[in-house]
């Protein structure tokens, strides 16, 4: 017999929870097979089975949360046959786990398969993990979930078109909570917060109550940024197959300021100060579960073709779910960019044990003066240094968004510098 353990995961990281079985008991395993994925408070990885055999017993139901060396299954090395499927400490799922996923699309908007009847509700069903996944968070039933896969397999794009239903009635998951007099009757949806979701708040919470966080702003006038990229756009994207985007001279210029001001690239661990002589720069990238933060390593020995391509690998990496730990682990400074979405100024919270992030924002076409005579409609941006007061006096906190004021009004300086 073979114990399956849930393995180290990181320094930081303790316990996560069963995403979901890759095998179901009485099937056969090879040495090296992934057999379960853990979610984590940063990012999802699979367990691969020590021993080659059949699986006879799994210690954990999906959704249950599991520490570092905890034992989740059990396989036998000697078995050759199937076995009798036994049910583990809390009962699973009762469905069938997917093939290897495929990628196809799925009209949201389709007609709801035919109901079936009563018996035929409990059959096996298919369904990709990611679905399974969007499913647990919204606490829907899989079975109601319709889809129009040739196949039959419940894809995530069918399960939130399922979840964005209008709710005729008041649908909850179980809660020790009583519900509060005035929502009895009235449509609600109670959602278990993913473990993601839920460090996340922790995180942010612990930085607001450890740190004396204050936030600077200026604007940055970026008419010459955008005249550079409009003229070498083409022949960047020619020599170096990446586009040339608006992170890479942000990216260079926050290195060049840290270099200028080293008490921003610090961090304060009890009475010394760790002054930083390398520039990993966090990345902010928005995701389905929440904001990750993978990092950039070494981004002052890189130019700007190198900064966009980790930038794009990265992004693409957190929205398909496959970062690892040491994606998102050692960033000295963070930037994050909340003019995708729109927002025109923001209060962005520090990341972790950094003691500054930038935050970037939204270009709009407002009047300046240019001189005392002539005013020019010019695309500003509002930029938002957040820092540790502790750590950063004021006047260096404006310097440093000065200097990337500077740098990027005027980007031959920031080749320069770069």
């Amino acid at each position: 017999m073979a114990e399956i353990k849930v393995p180290e995961l990181a320094e930081s990281i303790t316990e996560g929870t069963i995403a979901q079985w890759l095998k179901k008991v009485g099937e056969h395993v090879e040495k090296g097979e992934y057999i379960v994925e853990l979610e984590t408070d940063k990012v999802n990885l699979e367990v691969i089975s020590e021993e080659s055999g059949v699986l006879t017993e799994l210690k954990a139901a999906e959704g249950d949360t599991v520490q570092v060396g905890d034992v989740i299954a059990i396989v036998d090395a000697s078995a050759t046959g199937e076995v009798k499927e036994e049910a583990p400490t809390t009962e699973p799922e009762k469905v069938e786990e997917p093939k290897a996923e495929q990628d196809v699309k799925v009209e949201t908007n389709a007609e709801p398969k035919v109901e079936e009847p009563v018996q035929d509700k409990k059959e096996r069903f298919i369904a990709s993990p990611a679905a399974r996944k969007l499913a647990r968070e919204k606490g829907i039933d899989l079975s109601n979930v319709p889809t129009t896969d040739p196949l039959g397999r419940v894809r995530k794009q069918d399960v939130s078109s399922y979840s964005d239903q209008p709710k005729q009635e008041t649908k909850s998951v179980q809660s020790t909570k009583p519900m509060p007099e005035h929502e009895i009757g009235k449509p609600v949806e109670r959602v278990r917060i993913s473990r993601r979701r839920q460090t996340i708040a922790k995180r942010l919470v612990e930085v607001k109550q450890n740190t004396a966080m204050l936030t600077t702003f200026n604007e940055i006038d970026m008419s010459a940024v955008m005249d550079l990229r409009k003229r070498k756009k083409d022949k960047f994207y020619e020599q170096h197959d990446v586009r040339l985007g608006f992170m890479s001279f942000f990216t260079k210029a926050v290195v060049a300021a840290l270099k200028k001001y080293p008490a921003v690239n610090a961090e304060l661990q009890g009475d010394e100060l760790l002054l930083k002589k390398y520039y990993d720069i966090g990345v902010a990238v928005s995701t389905d579960e929440g904001l990750v933060v993978p990092v950039i390593r070494d981004c002052d020995r890189k130019n700007f073709a190198e900064i966009e391509a980790d930038i794009l690998a990265v992004a693409k990496k957190a929205r398909d779910n496959k970062l690892a730990l040491s994606d998102l682990q050692g960033g000295t400074f963070t930037i994050t960019n909340g003019g995708v979405f729109g927002s025109l100024l923001s209060t962005p919270i520090l990341n972790g044990t950094q003691v500054g992030i930038l935050g970037m924002h939204t270009i709009q076409t407002r009047p300046v003066a240019i001189d005392a005579e002539r005013m020019e409609n010019r695309p500003m941006m509002y930029v938002a240094l957040s820092y540790d007061h502790r750590v950063i006096d004021g006047k260096e906190a404006v310097g440093f968004l000065v200097t990337i004021k500077q740098l990027l009004e005027n980007p031959e300086d920031l080749l320069l510098e770069g």
